[in-house]
């Protein structure tokens, strides 16, 4: 069960800071981030998307919707994340290179609205992966209250589920690039098939998925549980991830799992 102290000492974090950016993806840890951060008096509270090839149209109108309905100033900017040093070629770093330069504009964007402190979503179960963008946020100061409180996901859905926020059971997501293998090329063409091959699959009901990128082969990642649901739609996932670009289309026995990537490291 949650510990209420936990909640404690994420208001108690929040309410010493003057002022506060939070960089939002319209997930649910920087969603439950945001309105927590909204709720606690005196503090001036802002939200800042980036508008990129890495984030899906569907996201960031879930973004544009909740500071909406919140009413919450949302700046929303364009990042191009071609324009980064060593991006697009992929490197294990990469998710390094990207953030770093990512929330270098998030902090200056901050700032030109007399906003010192930045907030990033990561919870306390983000350490239990290969994260190499965690270490661009203690670069460059970003401050993690969630972590700091000792929050994790399972938690954190909890307490969304227990305020309402839409997006309380909504899967997780990582950019779009975390599915491209390491050393192949990032394009935009790749993301932009990326992004229609999930969109398709999601409309089937998967709990969770991805679609992993080697060169010409789609490997599609669900909960073990729901193999048999893809299998069952093998004719419709085939034909239409055919249409969109995929030379082979393949589902991992494995299972979804988060950051497979990394396994070869």
């Amino acid at each position: 069960m949650l510990s209420e102290n936990k909640i404690e000492k994420l208001q108690t974090y929040l309410k010493n800071l003057n002022n506060a950016a939070v960089a939002f993806s319209a997930g649910v840890d920087s969603s439950f981030l945001l309105k927590i951060a909204k709720n606690i008096p005196g503090l001036k509270v802002i939200a800042i998307t980036a508008a990129s090839s890495l984030l899906p149209e569907k996201e960031l109108n879930d973004a544009i919707d909740f500071c909406k309905q919140e009413k919450i100033k949302h700046i929303i900017f364009d990042f191009d994340c071609f324009g980064t040093h060593g991006f697009k070629v992929n490197p294990i770093n990469r998710c390094y290179l990207c953030k770093k330069e990512l929330f270098k504009q998030i902090k200056e964007l901050a700032a030109a609205n007399n906003i010192e402190n930045v907030l990033d979503g990561s919870n306390a179960d983000d350490d239990n992966d290969y994260r190499p963008g965690l270490k661009a946020l203690t670069e460059l100061a970003i401050k993690s209250p969630l972590k700091y409180a000792g929050l994790n996901k399972e938690e954190i859905r909890f307490m969304a589920e227990k305020m309402n926020i839409k997006s309380w059971n909504k899967p997780s997501f990582a950019c779009l690039a975390s599915r491209i293998a390491y050393g192949e090329e990032i394009t935009r063409e790749k993301l932009h098939m990326i992004e229609s091959a999930e969109l398709f699959l999601s409309g089937l009901s998967f709990s969770q998925l991805r679609v992993r990128v080697h060169r010409d082969i789609a490997r599609i990642e669900v909960p073990e549980e729901q193999l048999d649901k893809l299998l069952n739609n093998r004719e419709a996932v085939v034909s239409e991830l055919k249409k969109i670009g995929f030379k082979y289309v393949t589902m991992d026995l494995s299972g979804y799992r988060t950051g497979s990537m990394n396994e070869i490291l």
